[in-house]
């Protein structure tokens, strides 16, 4: 592998993104003759294979239902690290001169097989694959920056130790943070790039994560860092690399965007996923603004499939959960350094190959380490539990987990709530009919958030549910457009909203009421969340206003014991929020 190049100080409120600093230049990676260079010198053009994914979110095991599907119902299945690292490996024989990288999410939000030990097992089976490079993604700060550099640099859990027994390493590949640095110093907390020579040209791989990660992660793990606009970034580093004499740039962007043809698995099929119909989102503006020496962007966070050229540049997604790997070949000539054709095939991670039988080692150990935990049957679904909303927002899961946290705080003694909110993109995983073990409960919440009842005034119940429509405009009328904004909410807990009314004006609060009895906006309410939102997580800001918080349950294991309590469980009716226009 290359050396990357050393971390970089970036100045006081990005002076780089105004072209007013100058950044001094990391090193040059592997520059020199080697044999294959000589043996390659009459050729005029490099074929070099890039392997894509993201959002892998440490599916080990074969993901199942919509997770591992990339179309409706009823259509076969796909990814799991056995069959990836098969496909992987198919790849690379190709071509010698191959990266395989990581758009970022290849941890957090994971599988308890994974999360039980802290995500080791993924680094250690993307080790067994050879990933050389990942950008870091918003869940990669889920454990906050420190886990995040322990991911890299090895070294047992400063409080569970090595559970597994024998020691972690850390990754063998790179992590690039481009757009992330220290408050006090200005210096990235991980390299921005790296550099790769392959027979005659050089490649700049730039890594970097959306710059709405304080949004979306638990602030205080975060709370030394800031981040910067990704195509200011990205934009920043090009005279530097240019310089080393690198004219073929690689940007590995945890940001997505959404197609008209929906081809993440949700809906269209794999026969769509190398489409890119009327992109949107926000990587289509990145894109547009990054400098146009960028060739290739490979993307992540909305878990898009697709394959398009933007502004001039390759954009590819590969969806999650390992389910397609993308393989991008080019041709980039020895004389310009440029990238002078190229060919994008997404491919399904089928489960027609032989498994890689390293992995399936590696998944049997930690399989075997977690059963006593994961295959304890905690309680049972009458009948599937989803995350699909209705055009409301609402979700039969969503209303069940609301209704968890409720029980969980609403006894005087855990904090005496009369309504509980869940954020949507919390919820991780739908749950099948029948017998349920703890491990599938896990993968609904895997992020260990702790319950948190704080006093809210009527005027400010009204304003956190005005916050759900900031960035909703009135034309994105779909279920899917609204699932990722509208919060969860318990049983007694009702009102409605007007697509049609303008942004701080959709809901109606007269018709916001707890056990029938609207709201009084002076009055003080105790309400349940956790304590993602509560520290404003998701942009609900207005959580951080509202006063005398009680810390209480890990979400999980309320979620745990109402169905312990109440099975079998029905789904819930998604009748508490109304949607008019």
């Amino acid at each position: 592998m290359s050396t990357p190049g050393r971390k970089l100080a970036l100045a006081a409120a990005l002076a780089i993104a105004l072209g007013s600093a100058t950044i001094a230049a990391g090193p040059a990676a592997n520059a020199g003759n080697t044999a294959s260079d000589k043996a390659a010198s009459k050729a005029t053009t490099t074929e070099i294979q890039i392997l894509g994914l993201n959002d892998f979110h440490g599916a080990l095991e074969p993901p199942t239902g919509s997770a591992g599907r990339l179309g409706p119902s009823g259509t076969p299945e796909f990814g799991g690290a056995e069959y990836l690292a098969t496909h992987v490996r198919e790849l690379r024989e190709t071509n010698p001169n191959t990266m395989f990288v990581s758009a970022g999410d290849l941890i957090g939000a994971t599988p308890l097989i994974s999360a039980l030990f802290h995500d080791e097992p993924t680094i250690e089976a993307f080790n067994a694959m050879g990933l050389d490079y990942n950008g870091v993604g918003n869940h990669e700060f889920d454990e906050g920056v420190d886990e995040l550099l322990r991911m890299q640099d090895g070294g047992c859990h400063p409080v569970d130790g090595c559970q597994d027994g024998d020691g972690f390493d850390g990754a063998s590949f790179d992590f690039l943070a481009a757009n992330v640095a220290y408050k006090d110093s200005g210096e990235t907390i991980l390299p921005p790039y790296a550099i790769r020579h392959f027979n005659g040209v050089k490649v700049a791989i730039v890594g970097m994560t959306t710059e709405t990660t304080p949004t979306i992660v638990t602030p205080a793990g975060i709370s030394t860092v800031n981040f910067f606009d990704e195509a200011d970034s990205v934009n920043a580093l090009v005279p530097v690399l240019q310089k080393q004499g690198v004219e073929t740039f690689v940007v590995l962007l945890h940001e997505g965007g959404r197609t008209s043809t929906a081809g993440n698995g949700a809906g269209a099929g794999a026969d769509k996923i190398n489409q890119c119909v009327n992109p949107t989102g926000a990587v289509p503006a990145i894109v547009d603004r990054m400098d146009d020496a960028i060739d290739v962007v490979v993307t992540g966070h909305t878990n898009w499939a697709v394959n398009c050229v933007l502004d001039g540049k390759i954009v590819t997604g590969a969806a999650a959960n390992g389910r397609v790997v993308t393989d991008i070949d080019l041709t980039v000539s020895r004389t310009s350094k440029d990238v002078v054709s190229a060919r994008v095939n997404n491919v399904p991670v089928s489960r027609t190959v032989t498994k890689a039988a390293d992995l399936t080692t590696l998944i049997d150990k930690y399989r075997t380490l977690s059963a006593p935990l994961a295959d304890r049957i905690v309680g049972s679904a009458a009948a599937p539990l989803t995350r699909t909303s209705n055009t409301a927002g609402e979700s039969s899961l969503g209303d069940i987990i609301a209704d968890a946290q409720l029980d969980a705080t609403s006894p005087a003694s855990l904090g005496g709530a009369v309504a509980a909110f869940m954020n949507p993109g919390g919820i991780r995983a739908d749950l099948p009919a029948g017998s349920l073990t703890y491990g599938q409960l896990f993968s609904v919440q895997p992020f260990n958030n702790v319950l948190t009842v704080v006093s809210c005034t009527g005027a400010q119940i009204d304003a956190l549910l005005e916050q759900q429509f900031r960035n909703v405009p009135a034309t994105q009328t779909t279920p899917a457009a609204v699932r990722s904004t509208v919060l969860q909410v318990s049983r007694g807990f009702t009102y409605t909203w007007n697509n049609a009314g303008p942004v701080g004006s959709r809901v109606d609060p007269a018709s916001i009421k707890i056990n029938g009895t609207a709201i009084n906006p002076a009055t003080n309410y105790r309400v349940t969340t956790n304590n993602f939102l509560v520290t404003g997580g998701d942009g609900f800001s207005v959580f951080t206003g509202c006063t005398n918080p009680l810390g209480g349950d890990i979400d999980l294991d309320a979620f745990v014991r109402y169905f312990e309590a109440n099975s079998p469980v029905a789904p819930g009716l998604q009748d508490r929020i109304t949607r008019v226009g």
